[in-house]
């Protein structure tokens, strides 16, 4: 069956044909990483919606919405080649009407770690999510454990609305020598990547530990040692579904996560880690 681009609501209904549904919301610009999450999806629904829409709402105006890159017709080579059926490209007027009144809230976790470095950030991201659930009517949807506050924000919405929608959070995908994949990586030149790579180092070597405070001082040992050249944002050790930092007693799964500039890019990565008794 041949790729569907739909454009609005009109045609996303036209499209959709029968049986399961997963969805996989991407801003395009898709790399392997988004592959893997289509690969994801069609293990698990008949079909596969993959959306691309560059959300306006989850950028304040010091961020780079005008510059985020959109390969649109190499992203439809893409999800041919992956067996996507139905692209959905809305733009941002059919997404948001100039007498828009109504947004998602985050509530206190879209506050904190990201959602404080990035005011707002999180309320747009949920409202594009949930109207693109709306649109899409999917049974699944596929998300990135790179973006692992926004998949625990969403998990948050979907319990706390009482969608009837799976949230399934795919491994994250890296290069060879450890950089998580990230449309932003273009931006990076040749020396400020070798410096990005401090942010899996630093996973690396806090994952190679087992108490909380041991685990954010390997890691920052080595952001430390990547500065002034990378500018750390924040490094936290969290409690998976709240985002709230773990105690030194901790036990259980934690997420270890980095944000920090390389020259004008900013990039974040984490990793998952099983805090067990000593």
């Amino acid at each position: 069956m041949d790729l569907i681009v739909a454009r609005n609501r009109i045609d996303l209904v036209k499209a959709r044909g029968q049986g399961s549904v997963a969805l996989v919301p991407t801003m395009g610009a898709l790399h392997e990483g988004h592959r893997s999450l289509i690969r994801e999806a069609r293990t698990r629904a008949d079909q596969v919606v993959v959306s691309i829409f560059v959300n306006p709402l989850q950028f304040s105006p010091n961020e780079d919405f005008s510059r985020y890159p959109r390969t649109f017709d190499a992203d439809l080579e893409a999800c041919r080649d992956e067996g996507v059926a139905v692209v959905f490209a809305p733009t941002a007027d059919d997404m948001y009407p100039l007498d828009r009144q109504v947004s998602v809230q985050s509530g206190e976790m879209g506050t904190i770690v990201e959602g404080a470095i990035r005011p707002g950030h999180f309320d747009g991201v949920l409202t594009v999510v949930l109207k693109l659930f709306n649109l899409v009517q999917p049974d699944v949807a596929i998300f990135g454990q790179k973006d692992a506050q926004q998949l625990a924000m969403i998990r948050r919405m979907v319990a706390d609305l009482d969608l009837p929608i799976d949230i399934v959070g795919a491994p994250t995908v890296r290069e060879p020598d450890g950089l998580a994949l990230s449309s932003r990586n273009r931006y990076l030149s040749a020396d400020e990547r070798q410096i990005a790579l401090a942010l899996s180092a630093a996973l690396r070597a806090g994952a190679a530990e087992s108490v909380p405070s041991k685990i954010r001082a390997a890691a920052l040992s080595v952001l430390d040692a990547a500065a002034p050249r990378l500018a750390l944002d924040y490094l936290v050790l969290v409690d998976p579904a709240t985002f709230s930092e773990v105690y030194e007693s901790y036990r259980g799964e934690a997420v270890l996560a980095v944000a920090a500039k390389v020259g004008t890019t900013r990039l974040i990565d984490n990793v998952v880690l099983t805090l067990r008794p000593a």
